[in-house]
């Protein structure tokens, strides 16, 4: 289960419109309620569609590195075990671009859509090249152990990493320290968005069309 962050005011969205009151309350310790509104984003939809929004410095790094139709985004977050509490980062849905849209540039059906959805950054846009990404996705259902980063027992920054993936194939990972021996990665401590440049190459190929099913999983 993946609670949206708090909104700013570019919602019309509560946690208690989406049925995740009752767990922003105990998940914040009572910081936020039901009642708050979030920023609903990535949003899911009951058609099978996806809506991610960027913009600023994130939007940037996605523009240089030539994101855009036929990529696609994997989401990941921090959740904590129910049972153990053990906090760890684990991939929760993904989203496979056939659609790439500039707020500033949209045109009227498009805005229409966005707005008839509540997407947040179509309320407000925020910055010149704040841009709504859209296509197939889904999240996933279920908590299985090929969805997640986080090594056994370890900080959630020390992910496995698939053997496809290697040094240097992953932005604002270019440091030689954080890929460590027996395919262990160091993962940033904060960041939005990790590009890599998988090519034609079919093993990274094959792994992300294994991540796929894993989602789509009931």
């Amino acid at each position: 289960m993946s609670l949206p962050i708090p909104a700013g005011t570019a919602s019309s969205t509560s946690y208690d419109d989406l049925g995740l009151g009752d767990h922003v309350l105990h998940a914040s310790r009572g910081r936020f309620r039901g009642d708050d509104l979030c920023h609903h984003d990535p949003m899911f939809t009951l058609d099978g569609r996806c809506y991610f929004g960027q913009c600023g410095a994130a939007q940037s790094h996605l523009a240089n590195r030539g994101v855009g139709i036929g990529d696609v985004f994997i989401f990941f977050g921090l959740f904590r075990e129910e049972d153990t509490g053990e906090p760890h980062h684990r991939i929760f849905g993904y989203l496979e671009i056939d659609d790439v849209a500039r707020m500033e540039k949209c045109d009227e059906a498009q805005m229409r859509r966005f707005l008839a959805l509540s997407h947040p950054h179509a309320l407000e846009p925020a910055g010149s090249n704040d841009t709504i990404y859209s296509g197939e996705g889904a999240m996933a259902q279920r908590a299985t152990a090929p969805l997640r980063l986080t090594v056994e027992g370890g900080p959630p920054s020390l992910w496995r990493r698939p053997a496809w993936l290697k040094p240097g194939g992953l932005s604002y990972h270019d440091r030689p320290d954080r890929w460590l021996p027996g395919r262990l990665l160091k993962s940033v401590g904060r960041g939005q968005e990790f590009i890599a440049d998988i090519g034609r190459r079919k093993a990274p190929r094959d792994w992300l069309a294994g991540v796929i099913e894993e989602i789509r999983a009931i």
